[in-house]
This record gives structure tokens, sequence and C-alpha cells, in this order.
């Protein structure tokens, strides 16, 4: 498996181009072919990510199943993102960046609390976000999802390093301004991005940033 590719795809071309603030989000429908860019505008910025089937949202992103079937823990050029049923949903294509975390999962209220102090619970968080994609955003594009429908995300541009207990360390992070990771779709799928708003560890610098989502037609 390579790292550290670069895409040819020219951004003028893209049929979507969108900024998302630091702590917005962003959902969007990828069909079979189509191919998702994100963006890391001025570096060290964590975006969660979530993905389902478009047709059926049970069948969703499994990091069991990615790391298992790839006998590795981070994602790169190369890596096949696979749903629970076993079949993949997405293919990263090309990467700036080299390393983007599967464990780590998504910063809410309840586990910064636990992680750091108890007045960081009105802190936003990532799991706010996605609450707030569920209900303003999804249905949208023809589909119902709830609080348990958020598993396992994909942190791209984190790093998250396993210690050799096991552990894992929320670390500075790899990217750097305008490296980016993208991805084809292998079937139509929902994504759901938090553009990460966490100030309590480094995975967004200590200073979150906005990211740029562009999407290319077949």
């Amino acid at each position: 498996m390579t790292t550290n590719t670069t895409s040819l795809r020219d951004p003028a071309l893209a049929v979507v181009d969108q900024i998302v603030a630091p702590g917005d989000g962003w959902t969007h429908a990828l069909h079979r072919g189509q191919v998702l860019r994100i963006v890391d505008l001025e570096g060290n910025q964590a975006v969660d990510t979530l993905f389902y089937d478009l047709h059926d949202p049970s069948d969703r992103y499994d990091a069991v199943q990615t790391m298992r079937r790839q006998q590795r823990v981070y994602l790169t050029t190369g890596s096949v993102l696979y749903a629970t049923s076993g079949k993949p949903l997405l293919r990263i294509s090309d990467d700036t960046c080299g390393r983007h975390d599967t464990l780590g999962g998504a910063c809410s209220c309840e586990s910064n609390q636990v992680r750091y102090q108890l007045d960081t619970l009105p802190m936003h968080s990532c799991r706010d976000t996605f609450l707030l994609q569920l209900q303003r955003q999804v249905p949208r594009w023809g589909v119902r999802l709830s609080k348990r429908d958020i598993t396992h995300n994909i942190n791209f541009f984190m790093n998250v390093p396993v210690t050799p207990e096991g552990g894992l360390n929320f670390a500075d992070g790899l990217s750097a301004p305008g490296r980016y990771v993208e991805l084809i779709a292998e079937a139509d799928c929902l994504v759901l991005v938090s553009n990460c708003p966490q100030l309590n560890n480094p995975c967004n610098g200590w200073n979150p940033t906005p990211v740029r989502m562009l999407v290319w037609e077949v």
C-alpha cells in the first residue's frame, strides 16, 4: 500500500465546492464513481466523518471490518472502507497526508468530561454536530437516521498513536496547510462530516480551522 499520492483533478471542474467552518457539519449523497476530496486548508484539523449506504443506511462504515480485512489500523492511499455487510463503500484514491485515524471516535460532551474536566460540558462537540445534521440535513436526501445510527467514524487528518499497552494518545497532527484525502465511491453512500471543534487536545492544533469539500462527477 502506497502513501502520499497526489491527484490530477482540477478543483475548477468540481460539481460541489464548499467551505465548512470549524464546528460546522456537512452532508452529501455520493453516487458510485463520484469523487470526494477533503482539504485541510490550514493544517492540523481533524474531520470526523460517517459513511452510510444511501439505500440501506443500516449498512454503514465499519471500522472493525475495515481494519481486519486490511490488517492495518490507519488509513491512506489504497485503503478500502468497508460496510457492516462486508461490501466496499469507498476507496482512498489519493492522499497527501499519509495517515488517518479510525480508532479515536468522535468527541462528545460526555467524553470531554471524562477525559478532561467537568466544566467542558457546555462545549460543542462532534456528536452534537452529527445530531444536528441528522435533524436538519439528512432528511433532504430521503434518509432517516437517529442518534443510534452514530457509530464508527473516521477522523481524517487526526493523529492517534496506539501505545505499547494498547491505549490511545491524541497527538499533534501530521497534516499541513493544503493537504487532502480523496475518496472514490464504490457504492451510493451518504457522507456526514463534523469539522471538529475540539479545544481540549491537540487534534486541531488547539485552534479549529475550516476545511474544503469538493466533489467530482464520474
